[in-house]
């Protein structure tokens, strides 16, 4: 079957080169649109419900709406595991569902289920609320609102009203969450003693303010042939109006709010502050969709941002200097780009060291953009994204994918040596040839590449997260590897055919000056393994102990060290210690970082957003830092800051870096280090 593909192939020489051409321009753009990624999406299909019960300690939130919705959870169609974090005021609970849940069908037996929790639940807390289709790992942004001319609830409002509307509208967008400033609230501060002389009581003024600023539709009504509606308008628009609220008639005169207290515009409570780089701010975080591209996101955010930023009052500015998850992302497309370079010029040169012909290079180099777009055409269909496991698939795959180009070719360009040492009416024509030379070595190299797909066979049957994380990088490999055999059978005859007969390092029967001389350098090695045979593989056999044992003795971790160019510091205080004290110190530890010349721009938050299905304490920050550092300089900026960090009082403080962070959370619903 094999040498009927070689002889297929050199019959149709021209359909071949052109599928190589389609490939190479209509799949390379086709691959272009292949959603980019940091990762592989590591956790199971989940739903985050979140539930707000302001003042409620976290004991009655436990009790009173997790442990009920839990109950009613437990049990579900293909739910794996649930599991709630309680705070005070707040309730986040995460339905994890088997992996081959579909996320929709999962979301729709959650609103089922919580469609019949309404009458159980305390009547303060909020209708439990399932947040977007996303995880922590779909925060690709942080921006930061700031000014230094305008008040906290002046960036709050903008921020909410202007900037997060702008930027939900995005395509992609799954969620933006606001932390920080002060949120506009109409306040109606009663005074006790002329509610008691009125005999009004708070539940009546209560009542009377939540029934009121509403219109009222009445139907409509026909009159002399023209028909019109009814409507009552009580719609408030001036603070006055809230002042003329009626309340009640005591002895026939109508008690308004105005007769009971003062009304002004206030900060509603808050259980979290935002900082940029030690600066009061508003932080914004940006969630994308799960299939949304990350780079092209970003760039259609930066687009927006800078849209949006002509459009605010003047002295108020939006930072977009905090964590960028396209950030990371183009370092590995920049680092693989230096590897297919570095790659092709070091096949480059061997080649023309060994074969001293161009035209043998560039049949060899043909290969790489073929199996490379062919694999992540692969991934494509197979509803993946390339991330940094698909692009280390290509790149550990690069320095093989040339290999069965290169023994095709040089046992063409030996046969065809040979052919011109024949009579010219003996010699066989060049295409009989080139088949003859190719079906030489295809048992070879079809065995060699299919011994090396084996060895990656063990990922795809792994399950859970190491599946999900390791299988990308397996079939990235074996994708790109299998496509190279493909194309050392079909397109590296064909071009073997039509470059090599007239190439200058055919017509020389001799071998190059430098393979002779490497091969005077190997002999006397060759000879010594042959004679001493016992003694070289006691020595193989020596050193592979050595190396198992050096593995057995060394350390374990579930992902190496990224370098992110970014750290991610976690402040914890002790529990109950105020919003306010817990700001300060994660100022304080702003101010530490700010102080070090590596360190460009710092985010901070503190506390929970409203309804952030991340949410944390207020006694925890976060603090988001973008570094200026080279990877030697690093461990002494690490040794400093633990140095500075360890004399704050009463405090725990974590450096990890962003995406670390967050992979740690996703896996352990908690954010420590695993």
């Amino acid at each position: 079957m094999i040498h009927r593909i070689i002889e297929w192939s050199l019959e149709n020489r021209l359909l071949v080169c052109a599928a190589a051409a389609l490939l190479i321009f209509a799949g390379g753009r086709q691959a272009i649109d292949t959603p980019v990624d940091v990762f592989p999406d590591l956790t199971a299909p989940s739903v985050t419900i979140v539930t707000d019960a302001p003042g409620m300690t976290p004991e009655d939130v436990e009790r009173q709406i997790s442990y009920p919705i839990e109950s009613s959870l437990n049990g579900a169609s293909g739910v794996r595991r649930v599991r709630s974090v309680n705070g005070i005021g707040i309730s986040v609970i995460t339905v994890e569902f088997d992996w081959s849940a579909d996320i929709f069908q999962a979301r729709q037996v959650v609103s089922e289920k919580l469609a019949a929790m309404g009458s159980i639940l305390p009547e303060n807390a909020s209708a439990p609320t399932m947040a977007p289709v996303t995880s922590i790992m779909g925060e690709i942004m942080f921006l930061a609102l700031t000014s230094s001319e305008h008040d906290a609830m002046t960036l709050r409002s903008t921020a909410d009203w202007t900037v997060r509307r702008r930027l939900l509208a995005v395509p992609g967008v799954a969620e933006v969450i606001n932390i920080g400033g002060e949120i506009k609230q109409f306040q109606v501060i009663v005074q006790p003693e002329r509610m008691s002389a009125l005999g009004v009581t708070i539940d009546e003024v209560y009542t009377a303010l939540r029934e009121s600023g509403q219109n009222a539709s009445a139907g409509f009504m026909t009159q002399n042939g023209q028909e019109y509606l009814i409507q009552g308008l009580g719609n408030i628009h001036r603070l006055e109006e809230i002042g003329q609220t009626f309340v009640k008639m005591v002895e026939g005169r109508p008690v308004l709010v105005d007769d009971l207290g003062v009304i002004d515009v206030g900060a509603a409570p808050v259980r979290g502050t935002g900082a940029f780089n030690a600066e009061t701010a508003v932080v914004l975080g940006i969630q994308k969709q799960p299939d949304a591209n990350t780079l092209r996101l970003t760039r259609q955010l930066d687009e927006t941002l800078a849209d949006i930023q002509s459009t605010l009052p003047a002295g108020m500015e939006i930072r977009t200097d905090a964590f960028r998850q396209a950030t990371f992302i183009e370092t590995a497309n920049d680092n693989l780009t230096k590897a297919l370079i570095e790659g092709a010029v070091l096949v480059t040169a061997i080649i023309f060291l060994f074969l001293f012909s161009g035209r043998a290079i560039a049949i060899v180099l043909i290969a790489i953009p073929l199996s490379l777009i062919a694999a992540v055409l692969v991934i494509q269909a197979m509803g993946g994204s390339v991330n940094t496991m698909t692009l280390g698939g290509l790149v550990i795959a690069l320095g093989a994918l040339v290999d069965d180009a290169i023994i095709v070719v040089e046992n063409t360009v030996r046969h065809l040596k040979e052919r011109n040492l024949l009579p010219v009416q003996d010699r066989p024509n060049i295409a009989q040839t080139v088949l003859t030379a190719t079906s030489e070595v295809q048992s070879s190299i079809v065995f060699a590449t299919l011994i090396i797909v084996l060895v990656f066979v063990p990922l795809f049957f792994l399950s859970g997260v190491e599946g999900r994380l390791l299988q990308p990088l397996g079939i990235a490999y074996v994708a790109a590897l299998a496509t190279s055999l493909l194309v050392a059978l079909t397109i590296t005859p064909v071009l073997c055919q039509s470059l090599l007969p007239e190439s200058r390092s055919i017509k020389q029967s001799e071998e190059t000056k430098f393979l002779q001389t490497l091969k005077r350098a190997y002999r006397p090695v060759l000879d010594f393994s042959l004679r001493y045979w016992r003694a070289v593989i006691a020595t193989s056999v020596a050193l592979l102990i050595i190396a198992g044992l050096t593995l057995a003795g060394s350390g374990r971790g579930f992902l190496p060290e990224f370098n992110e160019g970014a750290l991610t510091v976690s402040v914890t205080t002790l529990p109950g210690t105020s919003l306010q004290t817990s700001s300060d110190i994660g100022l304080r530890v702003e101010q530490i970082l700010l102080a070090q010349p590596e360190v460009v721009a710092t985010t901070r938050r503190t506390g929970r957003a409203e309804l952030d299905p991340h949410a944390q304490q207020v006694f925890a920050s976060e603090v988001d830092v973008i570094l200026d550092v080279t990877s030697s300089e690093r461990p002494a900026l690490m040794e400093r800051l633990r140095q500075e960090f360890a004399v704050l009082p009463g405090t725990n403080v974590v450096i990890g870096q962003p995406l670390s962070h967050r992979i740690d959370h996703m896996l352990s619903g908690t954010r420590a280090n695993i």
